[in-house]
């Protein structure tokens, strides 16, 4: 049962990641890194709360079975899902996209600083 609900839980919340950086980029191209985490979130957060909410809600209705097994696989649905909903979404990833605009800038600023404006090394 672990296995299953980790697949459920990850698919799930990529739906949901896939949605908000979607969002983030177009904002991003507008308003420069912060303002545009902000801006995505701000515009996609009501809708992926909804839809959490109302996806907690559907495998709560687990709860309603008389086999110990639903029970367990709605409460940690339920309880995984709602995490993903009101911590990992609206917090923990703009925090790591706004860590990681940093991160770039930063490094961009070595490179302009040490007169490259390529990187050391190239894909391809």
């Amino acid at each position: 049962m672990p296995f299953f609900l980790f697949t459920i839980l990850v698919a799930v919340g990529e739906d949901y990641n896939i949605f908000l950086l979607t969002r983030v980029r177009e904002e991003e191209r507008e308003h420069g890194p912060t303002a545009g985490v902000t801006a995505a979130l701000s515009k996609t957060g009501g809708v992926i709360t909804s839809c959490g909410l109302i996806m907690a809600g559907t495998f709560a209705s687990l709860f309603a079975g008389s086999l110990t097994e639903l029970w367990q696989m709605g409460f940690a649905l339920s309880c995984g899902v709602l995490l993903d909903t009101l911590v990992v979404r609206p917090v923990l990833v703009p925090a790591f996209l706004l860590l990681v605009a940093r991160w770039r800038a930063r490094t961009a600023d070595r490179r302009e600083h040490a007169g490259r404006t390529e990187p050391r090394f190239s894909a391809g």
